[in-house]
């Protein structure tokens, strides 16, 4: 079984991210850390006792990878496309503890299973090769924490919590298809739209507030 791990924002860079996340919710976000294999850097932000929120950008410090990197960040032009269109909330990550079984299963939509690492912090994750959203960004990358788990309740609790979260696609239909097949639990509701596009609600300290 999976289940939602994170949302990603992804970002042209961490302070567009952070402003953007400030602007919607109220709320800061807390530094993450550096992704050395992928050549990229995020910011974190509860948003309950096992999910939370990622802005994720490429690091313009870091080396460029020696593969693409993931969520499609290598394709700058696409990223500011979609970012000055409002797609800003473009990606959700699943969790799972038997990720080599998923892979079984889905390897020729989620890709092959990679070694990252942020800090002391080590895990795997599912990676396509060319480094593109599964689905065109309506099925979500599967990533294995391993032993230590989500890192949601070790994070500072700022009072967000995520309430709902759904899709718009233009195959509902389809998309939720893809969901049963993949066996999520608890997958976003899937509605008609013209393009994939992803909406938030959470509660904050300042109310109810919408990301997308």
């Amino acid at each position: 079984m999976l289940a939602l791990d994170h949302l990603v924002v992804i970002a042209p860079s961490l302070a567009e991210g952070a402003a953007h996340v400030r602007a919607r919710l109220g709320v800061d976000m807390q530094a993450g850390g550096r992704h050395p294999q992928m050549g990229t850097w995020n910011l974190l932000l509860r948003l309950g006792d096992d999910v939370f929120l990622e802005v994720i950008a490429v690091d313009p410090d870091a080396p460029r990878p020696d593969r693409p990197r993931w969520f499609g960040l290598d394709d700058i032009d696409a990223v500011r496309a979609a970012w000055a269109d409002g797609r800003r909330l473009r990606a959700w990550v699943a969790r799972t503890g038997e990720l080599d079984a998923v892979l079984d299963r889905h390897g020729a939509l989620l890709g092959e299973a990679m070694q990252v690492s942020r800090g002391d912090r080590s895990w795997r994750f599912a990676l396509r090769a060319d480094g593109s959203l599964p689905a065109e960004g309506a099925a979500p990358p599967v990533i294995d924490w391993g032993p230590r788990g989500n890192p949601a309740p070790a994070m500072p609790d700022p009072g967000a919590r995520l309430r709902s979260f759904r899709i718009s696609h233009p195959d509902p239909a389809g998309a939720t298809a893809l969901y049963d097949r993949l066996g999520l639990a608890d997958p976003p509701v899937v509605v008609a739209g013209p393009q994939i596009r992803y909406r938030a609600i959470i509660e904050t300290p300042g109310g109810i507030r919408e990301l997308s």
